[in-house]
């Protein structure tokens, strides 16, 4: 414990390096200016105390006095108030109470109190600081807890993890130094090993090390310590091995608090502080790797003397106290999950209760019962499911739920499978579905899984097995005697064909598949499938009958398909609008589906490419070339691949750019296309930004010659407010919550300086932006 008798300011001298946390250091100091009690929350060994210190250095010149008053020691609130004044260097006087002596030495000056680790004292806590805040009218107070004080006046802030390098870094030790983890573990590493450097021959794996550790700082400088004795893949092979996890985790600092000795001690301190319904809410929570929502922690958690209707309140308590973080994000159902470390100690303890089977075959019921919800969809396989969040609940529930419901495995290894596939992860899902259709719990499934097989052999460029297996579905299913299982099956095999470039026999399938479908009364299904027919007529040379045909389903696909459906059918039309030679119609159609497919998804390389070809039918060649090669790298940084007749459109575009162009040209359109990723790729290809416009970071595109910088989502935002829409509107022309909406909103404000909406919309109208003409109905 600190003591200050004769010090203004009683903080410990930092003994390292503060790494990272610029904007949160910001963001507390508006805070404190507003509020005087300012609690920082977050879990255990997230950095609580490492910033809050940090940030009250800052802040010497400001207060007459700083004092810190360390409370993990405390066994109970019975000694607090004798433990604060020790640390202020208040002596007792006789008649007055520890309370009283505080509030006279505490006055009206200037000062600052931070109390640090307040969690298992939180009421005692709570009491002292709504009294010292009451009378002595110039105090503020800094807390860390791993729970709110829930003190009238409080603002919570939650401290979050460090942040983590992005997905597509790769071994750019730039682009990975960017993020603060990766700079404290080498930071932390060089200390324990001096010349330890990041390079690209290590970048990878030290990236990967502190995303599985969640950027959760203690673990982060935890598996650093060990770097002068193993090296990084050995770290993170010790980190994938769940039952050394934790051991690996430890050997803090000997002179530090004994919850920072290692994860697990940290961990365990929290686990302590909660009841015995929390405990066991906790532990079982261990099972969903993958995070959960509401519903799924009812139906794994439930039992033993917990109903269903207890499991949101100890949710609650759970995500309160640090143990359970929320996902980010508006949609609902709100999702959470444990930080890796933290379910690692979970498992643990559900283990040594004996309940880990049961809790097992509890969530294998309750994803059998979601699969068996969301089924009956005639194509599934291209069906948007609520089991895609679940993936990584589906890859490691039935695997551990060994010899429990045998029929429900199988089903969920099917729906496994159909997620790869829709995230087009085709050897994933080709593995899965080799197995299951040697077993013999996968003929209880009919077609299905021969028909996602023969897709999936599509996806990966095998004709003569996709059309083996296409062939195998309609088989299966015509011995059945399902109507829609054999219009699945028909439009299986109809993409094998189309694989095969046997188009006329593409044709000729989803023909069937209509006549199938069309007494079914499912104007999506029918819509669906007649997109289909209407791609495989392009390619047969039919883009007469395909434009009637797109011209019946679209407007459907648009009412009533998920966004993914919508996406595929206006590049469907998009696609035969420009064999048609109706280029304005054609660039309107692409341009519809970047406004609708999230930028960093494969569904958004689509339009861009079909945006190349407009580019290069309309003979700007150098724009042509950039949207391929950008495309180009995307697809390869995503490992994704489009079907061979477009990808010969596309190739074919980018030979002729290439051989028109002037070398310089060539040159700069292909070092233009480098720079364009995500956002900035978007933007060029909407012409709300250009590559060479471009200089402030991956997410930021300049418009036109002003000086303000826009998202790309910004301004599409923008774009919809000239024309008059609501929050609710835009929101729902965007598939955005308007939360979202109003946030973007919020920035557009301050980037350009305006206040109101007319405002913005004026602005907009003076920077002559292209706008885009309606697509066809």
């Amino acid at each position: 414990m600190a003591t200050a008798a004769s010090r203004e300011h009683a903080l410990p001298p930092a003994l390292d390096s503060f790494v990272g946390r610029r904007r949160e250091l910001s963001t507390l100091r508006a805070l404190l200016s507003s509020t005087r009690l300012l609690t920082l929350t977050g879990a255990g060994g997230v950095g609580k105390t490492r910033l809050a210190l940090e940030f009250a250095r800052g802040l010497s010149s400001r207060y007459a006095r700083l004092d810190l008053v360390e409370l993990g020691s405390l066994r109970d609130g019975a000694t607090l108030t004798q433990s604060v004044a020790a640390a202020l260097g208040v002596g007792e006087r006789a008649g007055q109470t520890g309370v009283d002596l505080l509030v006279r030495a505490i006055g009206d000056a200037s000062r600052l109190l931070l109390l640090d680790n307040c969690e298992h004292l939180a009421e005692p806590c709570a009491r002292l600081v709504l009294t010292l805040l009451s009378r002595c009218p110039r105090l503020r107070i800094l807390a860390t807890s791993r729970e709110a004080l829930r003190v009238p006046g409080e603002t919570v802030f939650r401290v979050g993890e460090l942040s983590l390098p992005p997905a597509d870094a790769g071994d750019d030790v730039t682009a990975l130094l960017r993020s603060d983890a990766v700079r404290l573990f080498v930071e932390r590493a060089a200390r324990r090993s001096p010349g330890f450097t990041l390079d690209p021959g290590n970048g990878r794996l030290i990236a990967e090390i502190c995303r599985r550790l969640d950027g959760l700082t203690l673990a982060v400088e935890l598996a650093a310590g060990h770097i002068a004795t193993l090296a990084p893949g050995d770290i993170l092979a010790g980190l994938d091995d769940q039952s050394s996890q934790l051991d690996l985790l430890a050997g803090g600092s000997r002179t530090g608090p004994r919850r920072h000795s290692g994860l697990a001690t940290a961990v365990d301190w929290s686990h302590q502080l909660l009841d015995p319904a929390e405990q066991a809410v906790f532990r079982r929570l261990a099972v969903l790797v993958g995070g959960f929502d509401l519903a799924a922690a009812r139906s794994v958690c439930a039992g033993g003397g917990i109903g269903p209707r207890e499991v949101l309140p100890v949710l609650c308590a759970l995500e309160e106290k640090s143990l359970i973080v929320r996902l980010p994000g508006d949609a609902a159902p709100t999702r959470f999950r444990q930080l890796g470390v933290i379910r690692a100690y979970a498992m643990e303890r559900l283990r040594a209760s004996g309940e880990l089977g049961p809790t097992l075959r509890s969530a294998l019921t309750w994803l059998h019962e979601v699969a068996e919800r969301v089924g009956g969809d005639v194509f599934a396989d291209q069906a948007s499911s609520p089991l895609t969040t679940e993936r990584d609940n589906l890859a490691s529930v039935p695997v551990h739920a060994t010899g429990q419901g045998e029929a429900a495995r199988v089903r969920l290894t099917l729906e496994l499978a159909r997620v790869h596939y829709q995230q087009e992860q085709p050897s994933a899902a080709g593995a899965l579905l080799s197995g299951l259709l040697r077993e013999p719990g996968g003929r209880a499934l009919g077609g299905e899984v021969a028909a996602l097989a023969a897709r999936v052999a599509a996806q990966q460029g095998d004709p003569h097995r996709a059309l083996f297996l296409g062939e195998r579905a309609v088989s299966l299913e015509r011995q059945r005697h399902v109507p829609t299982g054999l219009a699945n099956a028909l439009d299986a095999r109809a993409a094998a064909w189309l694989c095969h470039g046997a188009f006329a026999g593409a044709v000729t399938d989803l023909r069937a598949c209509l006549d199938i479908l069309a007494p079914l009364g499912s104007p999506e299904d029918v819509a669906w499938c007649t997109q289909h027919l209407a791609w495989a007529l392009l390619q047969a040379g039919g883009e007469r009958e395909a434009d009637e045909l797109m011209a019946d389903c679209l407007p459907v696909l648009r009412e009533q398909a998920p966004w993914p459906r919508a996406a595929a059918a206006l590049h469907t039309a998009g696609a035969v609008r420009l064999v048609l030679g109706q280029l304005e119609s054609a660039e309107a159609l692409f341009t519809e589906v970047l406004r609708i497919a999230p930028g960093r998804s494969f569904h958004a390389l689509y339009p861009v490419e079909g945006l190349a070809l407009v580019a290069a039918e309309s003979g700007d060649m150098q724009r042509a070339l950039r949207l391929c090669e950008a495309s180009a790298q995307a697809r390869r940084r995503l490992d994704t691949e489009p079907e061979a007749p477009w990808r010969r459109r596309i190739e074919q575009a980018a030979a002729r750019a290439r051989s028109l162009l002037p070398t310089a040209a060539r040159e700069a359109a292909v070092v233009g296309a480098r720079k364009l990723r995500g956002d900035r790729l978007i933007a060029y290809a909407l012409r709300t930004g250009s590559g060479e416009q471009v200089r402030r970071g991956a997410d930021t595109v300049r418009s036109g010659d002003e000086r303000w910088w826009l998202t790309a989502r910004e301004f599409m935002v923008v774009e919809l407010v000239a024309k008059g829409l609501t929050n609710r509107q835009i929101a729902d022309e965007l598939r955005l919550s308007a939360h979202t909406v109003a946030t973007h909103l919020d920035r557009v404000r301050d980037k350009l300086g305006l206040r109101s909406r007319t405002q913005i919309a004026l602005w907009f109208g003076r920077r002559h932006v292209t706008r885009w003409a309606g697509p066809p109905s």
